[in-house]
């Protein structure tokens, strides 16, 4: 089930083997109407649980409709990124470069009711359930990104539905959540080819190389850390992190990315002010409605 960023439905996975973003924390609503479920309160903290939540519920009403189910699992806060190498001694300390929160978040993947309900279906109902979910082509809505990619998506189906009742301009919505979702990636991408950057990270090298550590960029590094193949202990995961994060500092590398960042930050923000403004005037205006749907549960 194709999303946002904001959120990425278990269906999504099943089909595309891409992990989700948010780890579940559980708590679900009531399931399909009549189902003897019982409801259950949700205790949200910010818009964007809100609005998910609500979509969510606009979904599984829509779902029904059509003689399938859907289980409403808020989102938990979004995990921590380290764009240019982990730069938080303290969490690297505790958890090197994520590896068991990655193995956490399979693990809770793996749970969702809704990922055991697309898997216990035969191929022509999950089929007809992607459909039912993103409408029968993506055909409707299109956007090139920052980036020149070119994204489509269907302006039928139950999430284009739920988009459009709390969203009301669904075309724009979809634009400016599109573009804005790809603001981080090209302001990484204006970074990581700057020279001054590239001066910094020749040095943050020699450091590693230094260390017995023969990686051309903190990526590669945590490329290493976390591929399952490579088998590496708690303890050197936790060592590499940390001596990552030594480099970084001592060569300039975690000051310049820094600097950097704010730099390109500023710039993309300029850039895109209208695309940013349109997501927080068609969010502001859709929380009273998200609230409703949640109110009637």
């Amino acid at each position: 089930m194709p999303r946002h960023a904001r959120r990425h439905k278990a269906v999504t996975i099943a089909v595309a083997g891409v992990l989700s973003a948010g780890l579940l924390t559980g708590g679900c609503a009531r399931g399909n109407a009549g189902s003897g479920q019982a409801r259950h309160a949700f205790h949200l903290t910010g818009e964007a649980e809100t609005l998910d939540v609500a979509e969510q519920l606009l979904e599984r009403d829509c779902l029904e409709k059509q003689g399938f189910r859907l289980w409403v699992v808020p989102d938990s806060p979004p995990q921590r990124t380290f764009p240019y190498g982990v730069d938080d001694i303290g969490w690297a300390r505790k958890h090197g470069y994520g590896s068991r929160l990655r193995a956490g978040l399979e693990k809770a993947v793996s749970a969702d009711p809704n990922q055991k309900y697309f898997d216990s279906l035969p191929p022509d109902r999950r089929a007809a359930l992607l459909a039912a979910v993103n409408g029968p082509r993506p055909k409707g809505l299109r956007v090139r990104l920052p980036n020149g990619v070119e994204v489509s998506h269907s302006d039928q189906g139950c999430t284009a539905e739920a988009e459009r009742y709390l969203y009301r301009d669904l075309p724009a919505w979809f634009w400016a959540t599109r573009v804005t979702n790809n603001l981080d990636g090209v302001r990484v991408a204006m970074v990581v080819a700057d020279e001054r950057y590239r001066e910094a990270l020749a040095g943050w090298k020699r450091c590693m190389g230094g260390k017995g550590y023969a990686f051309a960029t903190p990526a590669q590094s945590a490329d290493r850390a976390l591929d399952p193949a490579r088998g590496l202990t708690r303890e050197q995961e936790i060592r590499l992190a940390v001596t990552e994060i030594g480099c970084a500092r001592s060569s300039g590398l975690s000051g310049v990315a820094a600097s950097l960042d704010r730099e390109y930050g500023a710039q993309v923000r300029k850039r895109y002010a209208k695309e940013v403004g349109d997501l927080a005037r068609l969010t502001r205006e859709a929380m009273p409605r998200a609230r409703a749907v949640i109110a009637r549960g």
